[in-house]
């Protein structure tokens, strides 16, 4: 179903990924401006580098990444603190280039479709049209909670 745009200039302080929910928030000040359907990696958190799994927790959006596979894509901060100490305890790698960000160049016309099955390598997914609304409305340094 069709939903309203954020306004030209909004701009955005926190993100929230309800990962059971397959949601993505933007807030500002605590105010919901807008949520979108997302598609992910596999079920549960990420534990090491290759697991295909979304990590949980706090990060912040510390780049854009206009040279991507992907339509555009916004880089989290993934791993934290927390996630390099369980994976160096496990005796693992913990991955990275964990991102928000649109469809495979050239799979745009996937659409909403996308969104049928989890298909990302660990990242969270939304349509091209999504991630050009996220890429002007988030500055790097927004924190990000995925949980």
């Amino acid at each position: 179903a069709p939903t309203s745009r954020l306004p030209p200039g909004t701009v955005a302080d926190s993100i929230v990924v309800d990962t059971s929910r397959h949601e993505l928030s933007l807030f500002r000040g605590g105010e919901l401006l807008r949520t979108y359907r997302v598609s992910l990696g596999r079920s549960g958190p990420k534990q090491r580098e290759g697991d295909r799994r979304t990590p949980r927790g706090r990060y912040v959006i510390d780049h854009h990444k206009a040279d991507s596979h992907f339509h555009r894509a916004l880089h989290i901060s993934y791993p934290n603190t927390a996630d390099r100490a369980r994976a160096r305890a496990a005796g693992v790698s913990p991955g990275g280039a964990i991102m928000i960000h649109g469809l495979r160049n050239g799979m745009g016309w996937l659409g909403r479709f996308h969104r049928f099955a989890d298909w990302t390598l660990g990242c969270i997914a939304v349509t091209n049209a999504e991630i050009k609304e996220i890429w002007n409305a988030v500055p790097d340094g927004t924190s990000i909670e995925v949980h």
